[in-house]
């Protein structure tokens, strides 16, 4: 297919199991897509009957799809997408079926490393840290994600009353929780908000905390009392999500090292990325790899218990791997 000022509107399905943090990656490169061509997106969520659900990619078939799930095919009178990005493992039988599907009409994306049939998909985007390779390979560092100046700042109105009283330099805190990877205790989160209490107590700043859905409860207990004391806002987790007006507003951001995704974002916004580190319970392995390309970009730096200033260009690369999608379209 051929993509030109002279076409009309791209239409885009984003497909994935509806979980934040999977769909967020397909949908911040549609709307990435979108934003440099014109496009209509489509949000389409799909769950496996529990029965098939952790079947091999290879021996799922479209009957086996829970009914609740949206519909993966076009129905009466609809055609098959221009463009069909998805993300995560149960996308995966689907995608892979897509082009043959589509009579060679759909472009297909797959976000992520598929760690199986990688040759299915047109283009597949995946974080450079995963070391995948293949001809229709994209890397790029960290995921596709939704941040952007124009969306940090919406967020950011909604907070103002809130945070613009707020001393400077301003920290976001973002912290993770336990993983395959990485631990956070109690006692190591204690030793973490000490260390992050004497930085900013230090710079004369203020605190802006979130914590994540793995963040263990007892570790939760232990930041948020110890740094009650500094001015500034912890998230709770009632209400709006305080996560973009906390990057919008922030001079400083800190990230626990078990987050590939959050670290990705927080470089995406030009303020110095201080990587907290956690209790590994095997070798980083891909999050070191991250570290080491975000080190490289000038964008992160170990958390020394100061909060050093630096500038570098802020990361762009849903933007990057959104034009390389234009272009392999234009050449399908």
């Amino acid at each position: 297919m051929e993509v030109g000022t002279d076409r009309p509107p791209l239409s885009v399905w984003v497909v994935s199991d509806g979980r934040a943090g999977i769909e967020n990656q397909a949908l911040g490169l549609a709307e990435a897509v979108q934003r440099l061509f014109p496009s209509r997106i489509e949000v389409r969520r799909i769950r496996w009957r529990k029965a098939f659900d952790k079947l091999p990619s290879a021996l799922k078939a479209r009957w086996m799809l829970d009914p609740s799930s949206d519909p993966v095919e076009p129905g009466l009178g609809e055609d098959w997408p221009d463009l069909w990005i998805a993300t995560g493992r149960a996308t995966l039988p689907l995608s892979a079926a897509v082009r043959r599907r589509s009579g060679g009409r759909t472009f297909v994306v797959q976000t992520q490393n598929p760690r199986w049939k990688t040759h299915a998909y047109d283009l597949v985007v995946a974080p450079a840290h995963d070391s995948v390779a293949g001809s229709n390979l994209l890397s790029i560092t960290g995921s596709p994600h939704r941040v952007t100046p124009q969306r940090l700042a919406e967020g950011a109105a909604g907070f103002e009353a809130e945070l613009s009283s707020l001393p400077r330099p301003r920290v976001a805190a973002l912290i993770g929780g336990r993983s395959m990877a990485f631990d956070l205790p109690e006692s190591h989160a204690a030793e973490l908000a000490d260390r992050i209490t004497a930085a900013i107590s230090e710079a004369g700043g203020s605190l802006m905390l979130t914590f994540s859905r793995r963040t263990p409860e007892a570790a939760k207990q232990a930041m948020a009392g110890r740094l009650a004391s500094l001015p500034g806002l912890i998230w709770d987790g009632a209400g709006a999500n305080p996560y973009f007006a906390f990057l919008h507003d922030a001079d400083h951001v800190l990230v626990t090292e078990d987050s590939a995704n959050m670290a990705a974002e927080a470089a995406s916004t030009g303020r110095p990325v201080h990587i907290l580190p956690m209790v590994p319970l095997k070798p980083a392995g891909k999050f070191a790899r991250l570290h080491a390309d975000l080190r490289e970009r000038g964008a992160a730096r170990p958390f020394d218990g100061k909060l050093q200033v630096w500038s570098y260009e802020p990361l762009n690369e849903t933007e990057r791997a959104a034009r390389i999608v234009l272009e392999r379209m234009s050449r399908a």
